[in-house]
Protein backbone atom coordinates (compact mmCIF):
# COMPACT_ATOMS: atom_id res chain seq x y z
CA UNK A 1 0.00 0.00 0.00
CA UNK A 2 1.75 3.59 -1.24
CA UNK A 3 2.41 6.05 1.72
CA UNK A 4 -0.46 8.34 -0.68
CA UNK A 5 -3.08 5.56 -0.09
CA UNK A 6 -2.40 4.59 4.02
CA UNK A 7 -2.65 8.16 4.57
CA UNK A 8 -6.09 8.24 3.32
CA UNK A 9 -7.02 5.75 5.14
CA UNK A 10 -6.09 6.61 8.45
CA UNK A 11 -7.08 9.81 7.87
CA UNK A 12 -10.72 8.64 7.11
CA UNK A 13 -10.71 6.29 9.38
CA UNK A 14 -10.17 9.26 11.84
CA UNK A 15 -12.62 11.01 10.54
CA UNK A 16 -15.16 8.62 11.26
CA UNK A 17 -14.25 8.36 14.47
CA UNK A 18 -14.77 12.02 14.80
CA UNK A 19 -18.45 11.75 12.98
CA UNK A 20 -19.04 9.10 15.36
CA UNK A 21 -18.15 10.60 18.52
CA UNK A 22 -19.57 14.06 17.57
CA UNK A 23 -23.63 13.00 18.35
CA UNK A 24 -22.39 11.76 21.67
CA UNK A 25 -20.85 14.82 22.71
CA UNK A 26 -23.63 16.95 21.25
CA UNK A 27 -25.90 15.05 23.68
CA UNK A 28 -23.90 16.11 26.70
CA UNK A 29 -25.79 19.89 26.54
CA UNK A 30 -29.08 21.04 26.57
CA UNK A 31 -30.46 18.14 24.46
CA UNK A 32 -29.50 15.53 26.44
CA UNK A 33 -31.98 16.41 28.63
CA UNK A 34 -34.56 15.80 25.61
CA UNK A 35 -36.72 12.70 26.69
CA UNK A 36 -35.52 12.82 29.93
CA UNK A 37 -36.84 13.15 33.57
CA UNK A 38 -35.29 15.21 35.86
CA UNK A 39 -35.64 14.73 39.87
CA UNK A 40 -35.76 18.06 41.78
CA UNK A 41 -35.04 17.32 45.44
CA UNK A 42 -36.48 19.21 48.10
CA UNK A 43 -35.50 18.78 51.41
CA UNK A 44 -38.65 20.57 53.55
CA UNK A 45 -42.57 19.08 53.67
CA UNK A 46 -44.57 20.32 51.33
CA UNK A 47 -46.09 23.82 51.72
CA UNK A 48 -43.59 26.52 52.88
CA UNK A 49 -41.27 29.16 51.46
CA UNK A 50 -38.66 26.27 50.17
CA UNK A 51 -41.16 24.64 47.87
CA UNK A 52 -43.05 27.06 46.64
CA UNK A 53 -39.75 28.51 45.42
CA UNK A 54 -38.85 24.84 44.07
CA UNK A 55 -41.67 24.48 42.06
CA UNK A 56 -41.57 27.96 40.76
CA UNK A 57 -37.87 26.94 39.64
CA UNK A 58 -38.76 23.51 38.33
CA UNK A 59 -41.52 24.74 36.15
CA UNK A 60 -39.83 27.22 34.56
CA UNK A 61 -36.31 25.42 33.86
CA UNK A 62 -38.32 22.45 32.25
CA UNK A 63 -39.41 24.93 29.87
CA UNK A 64 -36.26 26.12 29.05
CA UNK A 65 -35.09 22.17 28.54
CA UNK A 66 -37.27 21.63 25.90
CA UNK A 67 -38.30 17.82 26.08
CA UNK A 68 -37.50 17.16 29.71
CA UNK A 69 -39.87 16.07 32.75
CA UNK A 70 -39.27 17.94 36.27
CA UNK A 71 -40.36 15.86 39.14
CA UNK A 72 -40.29 18.14 42.68
CA UNK A 73 -39.69 15.45 45.48
CA UNK A 74 -39.99 16.28 48.77
CA UNK A 75 -37.59 14.72 51.24
CA UNK A 76 -38.17 16.16 54.65
CA UNK A 77 -35.90 15.54 57.69
CA UNK A 78 -32.87 15.99 59.84
CA UNK A 79 -32.95 19.68 59.04
CA UNK A 80 -32.83 19.22 55.59
CA UNK A 81 -29.87 16.87 55.83
CA UNK A 82 -31.71 13.83 54.51
CA UNK A 83 -32.76 15.87 51.22
CA UNK A 84 -29.29 17.24 50.68
CA UNK A 85 -27.64 14.00 51.38
CA UNK A 86 -29.42 12.52 48.70
CA UNK A 87 -28.27 15.01 46.04
CA UNK A 88 -24.85 14.70 47.06
CA UNK A 89 -25.01 10.88 46.73
CA UNK A 90 -26.42 11.13 43.61
CA UNK A 91 -25.71 9.50 40.03
CA UNK A 92 -24.09 12.78 38.54
CA UNK A 93 -25.31 12.75 35.28
CA UNK A 94 -27.59 16.37 35.69
CA UNK A 95 -30.80 14.41 35.86
CA UNK A 96 -30.95 15.16 40.28
CA UNK A 97 -29.86 17.99 41.77
CA UNK A 98 -32.37 20.03 44.41
CA UNK A 99 -32.85 22.64 47.16
CA UNK A 100 -31.96 22.86 50.70
CA UNK A 101 -31.35 25.22 54.17
CA UNK A 102 -27.99 27.07 53.87
CA UNK A 103 -27.91 26.35 57.52
CA UNK A 104 -25.91 23.35 56.40
CA UNK A 105 -22.82 25.09 55.99
CA UNK A 106 -22.98 25.73 60.16
CA UNK A 107 -23.17 22.16 60.43
CA UNK A 108 -20.14 21.52 57.98
CA UNK A 109 -18.30 23.95 59.46
CA UNK A 110 -18.73 22.34 63.11
CA UNK A 111 -17.91 19.10 61.59
CA UNK A 112 -21.38 17.79 61.98
CA UNK A 113 -21.00 13.33 61.37
CA UNK A 114 -24.01 13.33 59.65
CA UNK A 115 -22.95 15.71 56.57
CA UNK A 116 -21.91 13.25 53.82
CA UNK A 117 -20.96 16.15 51.49
CA UNK A 118 -19.06 19.10 50.64
CA UNK A 119 -21.08 22.40 49.60
CA UNK A 120 -17.44 23.54 48.17
CA UNK A 121 -17.49 20.66 45.78
CA UNK A 122 -21.07 20.55 44.98
CA UNK A 123 -22.35 21.61 41.09
CA UNK A 124 -23.98 24.66 41.83
CA UNK A 125 -26.65 25.63 39.17
CA UNK A 126 -27.59 28.62 40.94
CA UNK A 127 -30.00 30.68 43.69
CA UNK A 128 -33.21 32.58 43.85
CA UNK A 129 -32.59 35.20 46.52
CA UNK A 130 -31.10 36.85 48.93
CA UNK A 131 -33.47 37.21 51.92
CA UNK A 132 -32.02 39.02 55.45
CA UNK A 133 -33.28 36.76 58.81
CA UNK A 134 -35.53 38.23 60.92
CA UNK A 135 -36.93 38.08 64.42
CA UNK A 136 -40.42 37.51 64.73
CA UNK A 137 -42.95 37.82 67.33
CA UNK A 138 -46.68 36.63 67.54
CA UNK A 139 -49.14 39.24 68.52
CA UNK A 140 -50.18 37.54 71.63
CA UNK A 141 -46.79 36.88 73.04
CA UNK A 142 -47.24 40.51 74.01
CA UNK A 143 -43.61 41.12 73.14
CA UNK A 144 -43.33 44.62 71.02
CA UNK A 145 -39.62 44.91 71.15
CA UNK A 146 -36.35 43.05 70.62
CA UNK A 147 -35.38 44.89 74.12
CA UNK A 148 -38.51 43.17 75.71
CA UNK A 149 -37.95 39.88 74.41
CA UNK A 150 -34.06 40.01 76.10
CA UNK A 151 -35.54 41.34 79.51
CA UNK A 152 -38.28 38.75 79.66
CA UNK A 153 -38.69 36.85 82.63
CA UNK A 154 -40.40 33.71 81.50
CA UNK A 155 -38.57 31.61 78.85
CA UNK A 156 -40.04 32.31 74.92
CA UNK A 157 -40.51 29.64 72.90
CA UNK A 158 -39.02 29.88 69.39
CA UNK A 159 -40.06 27.77 66.57
CA UNK A 160 -37.40 25.24 64.54
CA UNK A 161 -36.89 23.05 61.97
CA UNK A 162 -35.09 19.60 62.69
CA UNK A 163 -31.14 20.33 64.26
CA UNK A 164 -28.95 21.54 61.66
CA UNK A 165 -31.31 23.49 59.79
CA UNK A 166 -30.77 27.41 59.33
CA UNK A 167 -33.34 27.93 61.90
CA UNK A 168 -31.63 25.70 64.16
CA UNK A 169 -28.12 26.59 64.07
CA UNK A 170 -28.64 30.62 63.71
CA UNK A 171 -31.58 30.61 66.83
CA UNK A 172 -29.16 28.42 69.01
CA UNK A 173 -26.16 30.75 67.82
CA UNK A 174 -27.78 33.74 68.61
CA UNK A 175 -29.71 32.66 72.12
CA UNK A 176 -26.28 31.56 73.32
CA UNK A 177 -24.31 34.96 72.21
CA UNK A 178 -27.07 37.54 73.14
CA UNK A 179 -28.30 35.46 76.64
CA UNK A 180 -31.63 35.43 74.96
CA UNK A 181 -34.83 33.64 77.62
CA UNK A 182 -35.61 31.69 74.63
CA UNK A 183 -36.55 28.01 74.62
CA UNK A 184 -36.52 26.18 71.42
CA UNK A 185 -38.73 23.93 69.78
CA UNK A 186 -38.05 21.82 66.96
CA UNK A 187 -39.41 19.61 64.56
CA UNK A 188 -41.79 22.31 62.54
CA UNK A 189 -41.45 21.95 58.78
CA UNK A 190 -42.67 23.56 56.18
CA UNK A 191 -45.63 25.74 56.73
CA UNK A 192 -45.98 23.76 60.33
CA UNK A 193 -44.24 26.95 62.34
CA UNK A 194 -46.97 29.42 61.37
CA UNK A 195 -49.78 26.90 62.77
CA UNK A 196 -47.68 26.42 65.57
CA UNK A 197 -47.57 30.15 65.87
CA UNK A 198 -51.38 30.83 65.54
CA UNK A 199 -52.66 27.86 67.73
CA UNK A 200 -50.36 29.42 70.29
CA UNK A 201 -47.86 26.40 70.97
CA UNK A 202 -44.60 28.81 70.29
CA UNK A 203 -43.96 32.46 70.43
CA UNK A 204 -41.59 33.57 68.02
CA UNK A 205 -38.98 32.55 65.02
CA UNK A 206 -36.51 33.55 63.63
CA UNK A 207 -36.80 33.09 59.86
CA UNK A 208 -36.19 34.52 56.07
CA UNK A 209 -38.29 37.72 55.87
CA UNK A 210 -39.74 36.62 52.82
CA UNK A 211 -41.68 33.11 54.39
CA UNK A 212 -43.07 35.20 57.48
CA UNK A 213 -43.67 38.88 55.69
CA UNK A 214 -47.11 37.91 54.43
CA UNK A 215 -47.94 36.28 58.40
CA UNK A 216 -46.44 39.72 59.41
CA UNK A 217 -49.12 41.60 57.35
CA UNK A 218 -52.24 40.10 57.91
CA UNK A 219 -51.33 40.67 61.14
CA UNK A 220 -50.54 37.93 63.49
CA UNK A 221 -47.04 38.66 63.57
CA UNK A 222 -44.29 41.45 64.41
CA UNK A 223 -40.66 41.86 63.39
CA UNK A 224 -38.72 43.33 65.96
CA UNK A 225 -35.44 42.86 64.32
CA UNK A 226 -33.61 41.94 60.95
CA UNK A 227 -30.28 40.48 60.17
CA UNK A 228 -28.87 41.26 57.08
CA UNK A 229 -30.82 43.01 53.79
CA UNK A 230 -31.44 46.96 52.71
CA UNK A 231 -34.42 47.21 54.44
CA UNK A 232 -34.82 50.29 56.67
CA UNK A 233 -38.25 49.37 58.16
CA UNK A 234 -36.87 47.25 60.52
CA UNK A 235 -33.70 47.69 62.99
CA UNK A 236 -31.03 45.75 62.82
CA UNK A 237 -30.08 43.35 64.95
CA UNK A 238 -25.86 44.38 64.81
CA UNK A 239 -26.91 48.01 66.44
CA UNK A 240 -28.52 45.83 69.68
CA UNK A 241 -25.35 45.01 71.33
CA UNK A 242 -21.96 45.99 71.39
CA UNK A 243 -20.91 42.74 72.32
CA UNK A 244 -18.08 41.23 70.14
CA UNK A 245 -18.61 37.94 70.21
CA UNK A 246 -22.42 38.45 69.51
CA UNK A 247 -21.80 40.78 66.75
CA UNK A 248 -19.46 38.01 65.05
CA UNK A 249 -22.21 35.34 65.57
CA UNK A 250 -24.42 38.31 64.08
CA UNK A 251 -22.36 38.95 61.20
CA UNK A 252 -22.16 35.16 59.87
CA UNK A 253 -25.84 34.84 59.87
CA UNK A 254 -26.26 37.94 57.73
CA UNK A 255 -23.82 36.32 55.20
CA UNK A 256 -26.07 33.85 54.84
CA UNK A 257 -28.96 36.48 53.37
CA UNK A 258 -27.03 36.83 50.54
CA UNK A 259 -27.33 32.59 49.74
CA UNK A 260 -31.28 32.01 49.56
CA UNK A 261 -33.18 29.53 47.64
CA UNK A 262 -30.16 27.51 46.48
CA UNK A 263 -30.13 24.52 43.47
CA UNK A 264 -27.23 22.53 43.16
CA UNK A 265 -26.22 19.08 41.90
CA UNK A 266 -23.66 16.16 42.91
CA UNK A 267 -20.12 17.03 42.50
CA UNK A 268 -18.87 16.02 39.12
CA UNK A 269 -22.11 16.88 36.34
CA UNK A 270 -20.60 17.05 33.44
CA UNK A 271 -19.54 20.69 32.46
CA UNK A 272 -21.81 21.14 29.28
CA UNK A 273 -24.60 19.09 31.44
CA UNK A 274 -23.67 21.25 33.92
CA UNK A 275 -23.92 24.56 31.73
CA UNK A 276 -27.11 23.60 30.06
CA UNK A 277 -28.90 23.40 33.66
CA UNK A 278 -27.10 26.79 34.30
CA UNK A 279 -28.10 28.51 30.82
CA UNK A 280 -31.86 27.07 31.82
CA UNK A 281 -31.36 28.49 35.12
CA UNK A 282 -30.84 32.08 34.18
CA UNK A 283 -33.59 32.17 31.34
CA UNK A 284 -35.84 30.83 34.48
CA UNK A 285 -35.43 32.98 36.71
CA UNK A 286 -35.52 35.84 34.52
CA UNK A 287 -38.49 34.88 32.47
CA UNK A 288 -41.20 37.85 32.62
CA UNK A 289 -43.85 35.14 33.64
CA UNK A 290 -41.75 33.60 36.27
CA UNK A 291 -41.16 37.06 37.69
CA UNK A 292 -44.32 38.13 37.87
CA UNK A 293 -45.28 34.54 39.61
CA UNK A 294 -42.76 35.09 42.38
CA UNK A 295 -44.05 38.48 43.47
CA UNK A 296 -47.80 37.09 43.48
CA UNK A 297 -46.40 34.19 45.48
CA UNK A 298 -44.52 37.09 47.67
CA UNK A 299 -40.85 35.49 46.96
CA UNK A 300 -38.08 38.13 46.41
CA UNK A 301 -36.10 37.39 43.74
CA UNK A 302 -32.39 38.61 43.20
CA UNK A 303 -30.89 35.40 41.41
CA UNK A 304 -27.28 34.34 40.86
CA UNK A 305 -25.80 31.80 38.46
CA UNK A 306 -22.73 28.90 38.41
CA UNK A 307 -19.52 29.85 39.61
CA UNK A 308 -20.59 33.40 40.95
CA UNK A 309 -23.22 31.32 43.71
CA UNK A 310 -20.10 28.67 44.22
CA UNK A 311 -17.85 31.99 45.32
CA UNK A 312 -20.51 32.88 47.98
CA UNK A 313 -20.29 29.42 49.06
CA UNK A 314 -17.08 28.60 49.26
CA UNK A 315 -16.22 32.50 50.72
CA UNK A 316 -19.01 31.66 53.88
CA UNK A 317 -17.47 28.16 54.56
CA UNK A 318 -13.73 30.13 54.86
CA UNK A 319 -13.95 31.28 58.98
CA UNK A 320 -11.86 32.05 61.49
CA UNK A 321 -11.01 29.27 63.64
CA UNK A 322 -12.43 31.34 66.72
CA UNK A 323 -16.12 31.35 64.79
CA UNK A 324 -15.39 27.67 63.86
CA UNK A 325 -14.83 26.58 67.71
CA UNK A 326 -17.91 28.81 68.73
CA UNK A 327 -20.38 26.80 66.11
CA UNK A 328 -18.53 23.69 67.77
CA UNK A 329 -19.49 24.78 71.20
CA UNK A 330 -22.85 25.66 70.17
CA UNK A 331 -24.42 22.64 68.48
CA UNK A 332 -22.89 20.32 71.01
CA UNK A 333 -25.31 18.03 72.48
CA UNK A 334 -25.47 18.44 76.62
Amino acid sequence: MSMHILHKVIFGAATIAAMAATPTFAQEGAEFFNGKTVNYIVATAPGGGYDTNARLVAEFMQKYLPGSTFVVQNMPGAGHLIGANYVYASEPDGLTFGTFNTGLIYGQLAGDPAIKFDLGNMSWIGKVASDPRVIVVTKDSGIESFEQLKNSKEPVKFASAGVGSASTVETTMLVKALGLPVEIVSGYNGGDDQLAMRRGEVQGIIASRSSFQEFVNEGNAKIIAQIGGSESDVPQLSSMTDDAEAQKVIALVASQSNISRLSAGPAGIPEDRLQALRDAYTKATTDPAFLEKAKSLGLPVDPKVGDDVATVVKAALNQSPEIVTFLQETLKKD
